[in-house]
């Protein structure tokens, strides 16, 4: 597992998940644009710094350094993100970085949830407020970014904070379904129906068709091998093996 040093933005890499722990990591969750930094460039910047003297986070993109900044500022030497921190150009590691998404972020101190979409004088009790209506709560992979971290800090556009999961769950609740005592970790996802859990993500939508069922296997519990390109396959992979250890036929309710 790699993560990002808050204060200059470069790669460390720890074998395994329980030794990254160990470090306090905070995470990102965020919806990607257009130009996201990825692990070649976070790479480059620093071999170039490290000729030139310069602090390789003042070279990368905005969310980068600003994630950095925000983690560094509460207390965190450390942070996961996945556009710079999963070399994608290897399908070994990216397979692998998949099937743990949900454990790097239920072992997160923190996750900061960036609403680039969202002002910080938004007023998220309006029907119709930026945050409600924001295209985080319409990502199939931030549901379980929403779930998985005990702590969750959502941020607006100017890197402010909004809310906290625990103060915003009756709010939060309404806007993904997500039941307030599993928000609040008074109830286990896992005692949840099967059912009730497929319906949290029914609404949301993925980039790639393969990332409908790759970005729910943490909330099941359950793991595969991602093949890219096997289309609608991937979702029937996942329901059999969710039905390997439940009963619950109520699953094939979901095509």
């Amino acid at each position: 597992m790699w993560l990002l040093s808050t204060d200059r933005a470069e790669l460390t890499f720890f074998p395994t998940v329980e030794a990254a722990r160990q470090q306090v990591y905070a995470i990102l969750s965020h919806v990607w644009g257009p130009s996201e930094q990825s692990f070649q460039e976070t790479q480059r910047y620093r071999l170039e710094c490290k000729a030139s003297g310069e602090n390789p986070r003042n070279r990368s993109t905005a969310k980068v350094k600003e994630s950095c900044v925000l983690a560094q500022r509460h207390g965190y030497r450390w942070i996961w993100n996945d556009t710079c921190c999963i070399d994608k150009t290897s399908s070994a590691e990216l397979s692998e970085a998949i099937n743990s998404m949900y454990t790097y972020y239920s072992l997160a101190e923190v996750c900061f949830a960036y609403l680039g979409d969202v002002s910080i004088d938004c007023d998220l009790d309006d029907v119709d407020s930026a945050f409600r209506r924001s295209r985080w709560f319409t990502r199939g992979w931030t549901l379980q970014e929403l779930i998985a971290p005990d702590h969750v800090v959502f941020v607006a556009s100017s890197w402010e904070i909004l809310g906290t999961k625990a103060d915003l769950a009756a709010l939060l609740a309404e806007i993904t379904w997500v039941p307030v005592p599993v928000l609040l970790l008074e109830e286990e996802v896992r005692d949840i129906s099967i059912a009730r859990r497929m319906s949290w993500a029914s609404s949301r939508v993925t980039t790639r068709t393969e990332d409908e069922a790759y970005s729910l296997m943490g909330i099941f519990e359950v793991n595969m091998p991602t093949l890219y390109g096997e289309g609608r396959q991937a979702f029937r992979r996942l329901q059999e093996e969710i039905m390997k250890n439940s009963i619950d036929t109520t699953l094939f309710a979901w095509g």
